[in-house]
C-alpha cells in the first residue's frame, strides 16, 4: 500500500512576514488552513502520481500454504479481485433498456475504468469517477429512478473510494468522502428540481462512511502492529547485545583472575629468585628487579583496565580457576542432577595454556546445562581430544524420553552465546546443531600453539 507524506519547509502564505501572520491567526483559521493545504496535496498535487499496486506477499496467512505455480499466481490476487469488481460495476452499468449498444458499451467503460485506474493512479481513478457520473447520468437521463448516482456509477465510485482508501491514508478517505457528499450537493442543486424525492446521495454517503470507517481501522491496526513489531525487533536486538555483553564480561573477569594469577606469580618468583643463588653478581640482581617491576607494573595496569568490568559485589574466587582436569567433579555433579553422562579422553594428556583450560571447562558446563534445561532425561556424552596443534570438544546428548514425566525449561539464550564468545576470544571454530536421532551436539576446536612454534 502506498502513503505519502508531507513536509512544509516554507511558510504557508510564502515570506516571513506572511508566517508571522499566520502564527498569530485563531487556532480555527490555522486548522481550516493546514486542512485546505493536505487537501491541495492529496487530492490535487498527488492526481497525477503513479503507485502501482504491488504484488500480494504470499509468506503469511493462507497464501503460505500453497506450493508450485499456485503460489506465483497467488500474488496477483488484488489485481483480479479489482478486476473482477470492475467486471461487475461493468455488466450493472451496462444493463440499461432503451438504449442502443454503444450507449451500454461507453456506460460499462466509464464504470470499468476508474476501477482498474485505482491499481495505478489511485487519486486520478477518483476524479475520473467523479466526472464519469456526470457524463453517464446525461447520456442515460431517466434510464431509471436513481439519481443523481446510476447503478453501474454508484457501484463504480463505491469500490473506487474503498479501493484508494486502502491504497493511501486515512486522511484522504476523508476528503474524499467529504468531496463527493459536496459534488452530489452541487450537482443536485444546479440539475434538481424534481429529482430531489428519488436522490440516492444518502444511501451513497452513509454506505460508504462504513466502508471508509472499516478502512481507517483496518490502516489504525495494521501501523499498531507495525509499530509493535518494530518494538519487538529492537528489542530483541538489544536483548541479544546485552547477553553477548555479559557474556564478554564474565569472560573478562575470569580472564582477570587467571592473568593476574599468574602475573602475581612471576613478581613474587623474581623478587625471590636472587636470594636463592649465593652472592649474585649486579647484572642479575638487576634484570630480577626489572623483571619484578615490570610485572608489577603490567598487573597494576590490568587491575587498571579490566578491573572496570567486575560489578560492585563482585568478589575473587578463593580458588583458581577450574580446568579440565575438575571435570570430573563437574560430571558427578550432573550426574547426581539426574544426567547420565560419560566422559571419553584420546590423545596424550598434555598442560594446556590456563585460558584454553578455563574456557574448555566452561564449554563443556554450559553444553550440559543446556543438555538439563533442554532435554531433561536424556543421555550425554563427552568427549575430549588431545590433537596435535590444538584441543577437540564433542558435547552430544540424546533425544528427550517420551515417557520422561520432567518437561524443559526455556532458557535466556546466554548459553550458546557464551560458548561462541569464548571460541571466537581464542580464534576457534565451533558448529552446534540437532542431530539425526533428535539429539543436540555441540563440537568445538580450540588451537593451541607447539612449545617450539611458541618460542619461535
Amino acid at each position: 500500500m502506498t502513503d505519502t507524506t508531507e513536509t512544509h519547509t516554507t511558510p504557508p502564505h510564502g515570506g516571513s512576514g506572511g508566517y508571522d501572520a499566520y502564527k498569530f491567526r485563531s487556532p480555527e483559521f490555522r486548522a481550516a488552513v493546514d486542512a485546505l493545504r493536505g487537501l491541495r496535496h492529496d487530492l490535487i498535487s498527488q492526481a497525477l502520481a503513479y503507485h502501482p499496486l504491488p504484488p500480494m506477499r504470499v509468506d503469511k496467512g493462507l497464501s503460505r500454504r500453497l506450493s508450485g505455480r499456485l503460489r506465483e499466481y497467488a500474488v496477483w490476487t488484488p489485481h483480479a479481485l479489482i478486476t473482477a469488481v470492475g467486471l461487475i460495476a461493468m455488466l450493472i452499468a451496462s444493463d440499461n433498456w432503451g438504449y442502443g449498444a454503444v450507449t451500454n458499451l461507453f456506460a460499462g467503460v466509464l464504470a470499468l475504468a476508474p476501477i482498474l485506474l485505482t491499481m495505478v493512479r489511485p487519486v486520478l481513478a477518483f476524479w475520473l469517477s467523479l466526472g464519469g457520473t456526470a457524463i453517464t447520468y446525461q447520456m442515460l437521463n431517466g434510464a431509471s429512478d436513481e439519481w443523481p448516482w446510476m447503478a453501474g456509477s454508484f457501484a463504480c465510485h463505491l469500490v473506487v473510494l474503498t479501493v484508494v482508501a486502502i491504497r493511501t491514508r486515512p486522511r484522504t478517505a476523508v476528503w474524499m468522502w467529504l468531496l463527493t457528499g459536496g459534488y452530489s450537493l452541487i450537482w443536485e442543486g444546479g440539475v434538481g428540481g424534481p429529482h430531489y424525492y428519488r436522490s440516492n446521495t444518502m444511501e451513497l454517503l452513509f454506505i460508504s462512511a462504513l466502508s471508509l470507517l472499516a478502512v481507517s481501522v483496518w490502516h489504525i491496526r495494521r501501523d499498531a502492529q507495525e509499530t509493535v513489531t518494530a518494538q519487538q525487533t529492537v528489542t530483541a536486538h538489544e536483548r541479544s547485545r546485552r547477553t553477548l555483553l555479559e557474556e564478554r564480561t564474565t569472560i573478562a573477569r575470569e580472564l582477570h583472575d587467571v592473568v593476574a594469577h599468574h602475573m602475581s606469580v612471576v613478581a613474587i618468583q623474581a623478587e625471590a629468585a636472587p636470594y636463592r643463588v649465593e652472592n649474585p653478581p649486579p647484572e642479575l640482581e638487576k634484570a630480577f628487579a626489572t623483571i619484578r617491576e615490570n610485572a608489577v607494573a603490567a598487573l597494576t595496569e590490568l587491575r587498571r583496565v579490566l578491573g572496570v568490568v567486575r560489578a560492585e559485589d563482585y568478589e575473587a574466587p578463593d580458588a583458581p580457576q577450574p580446568t579440565l582436569a575438575d571435570l570430573d567433579a563437574l560430571l558427578d555433579n550432573v550426574r547426581e542432577a539426574g544426567l547420565s553422562v560419560d566422559k571419553a579422553v584420546t590423545g596424550a594428556v598434555r598442560e594446556l595454556p590456563q585460558g584454553v583450560e578455563l574456557s574448555a571447562y566452561r564449554i563443556v558446563q554450559e553444553a550440559l546445562s543446556n543438555t538439563l534445561r533442554h532435554a531433561p532425561g536424556a543421555s550425554a556424552r563427552v568427549e575430549i581430544g588431545y590433537v596435535l596443534g590444538g584441543l577437540g570438544l564433542r558435547i552430544v546428548n540424546g533425544p528427550r524420553p517420551e515417557l520422561s514425566l520432567l518437561k524443559p525449561s526455556p532458557g535466556a539464550g546466554h548459553g550458546l552465546t557464551g560458548m561462541r564468545e569464548r571460541v571466537s576470544m581464542l580464534n576457534g571454530e565451533m558448529t552446534a546443531g540437532a542431530t539425526d536421532e533428535g539429539g543436540y551436539e555441540v563440537a568445538v576446536f580450540l588451537p593451541v600453539p607447539l612449545r617450539d612454534e611458541g618460542d619461535a
